[in-house]
């Protein structure tokens, strides 16, 4: 099930790199014609709104399986592992509750929009809902499954805690954990200090 999450977000990663090229493209492109040549794309601005809907979504998507999103950890971390395996599974009780009522609420707004046309393109507004309904189901199946592997008890103490205070401790968590990894001097230095 791993594997097929991580190809299902390395796809995700790629439609993503994909909107974003199209976004740069349309939205220069407008700015050069427009400026350049008093024309422009008339597409240009409704299509990349969408794009950027789409990517806010499926970034959020593959951030949730990564456990990239930024959260309080400072109480957590204090607590024994039980204290963190219960905040844990409350936590995603209500993630799931949440992205129920995301989905509910997304899917009304799709049937409710779906006979409603864009102004320029023409194009149903329920494609800009249809976001929220495709992270709804994939955020479900991503919670779901760290729940199971809490429940049955295939996560490690260290994964515990699902999220960071801040970005720049993680990067200096990384810098440090990689030069304790690569440099033997400083590795060693820390198994000497380590010592009784």
């Amino acid at each position: 099930m791993n594997r097929w999450l991580d190809r299902c977000c390395k796809g995700i990663e790629m439609l993503i790199a994909g909107a974003l090229a199209v976004m740069v493209v349309l939205v220069f492109g407008n700015v050069v014609l427009r400026y350049g040549f008093n024309s422009g794309i008339t597409v240009s601005e409704e299509v990349s709104r969408w794009l950027f809907i789409w990517v806010t979504f499926l970034g959020a998507v593959v951030a949730l399986k990564e456990h990239g999103h930024l959260g309080v950890d400072m109480v957590v971390q204090k607590l024994p592992p039980v204290g963190k395996k219960v905040c844990l599974a409350l936590g995603h009780v209500v993630m799931i509750y949440i992205v129920w009522l995301l989905f509910q609420g997304s899917v009304a707004q799709a049937k409710i929009n779906w006979d409603v046309t864009a102004p320029v393109t023409g194009a149903s507004m329920a494609v800009v809902y249809a976001s929220g309904i495709v992270f709804s189901v994939m955020a479900f199946f991503i919670l779901a499954l760290d729940l199971w592997r809490l429940l049955s008890g295939q996560l490690s103490d260290a994964e515990l805690v699902m999220v960071q205070e801040s970005e720049e401790a993680v990067a200096l968590q990384q810098i440090l954990g990689t030069a304790n990894d690569t440099d033997p001097v400083a590795a060693n230095a820390g198994a000497r200090g380590a010592r009784p």
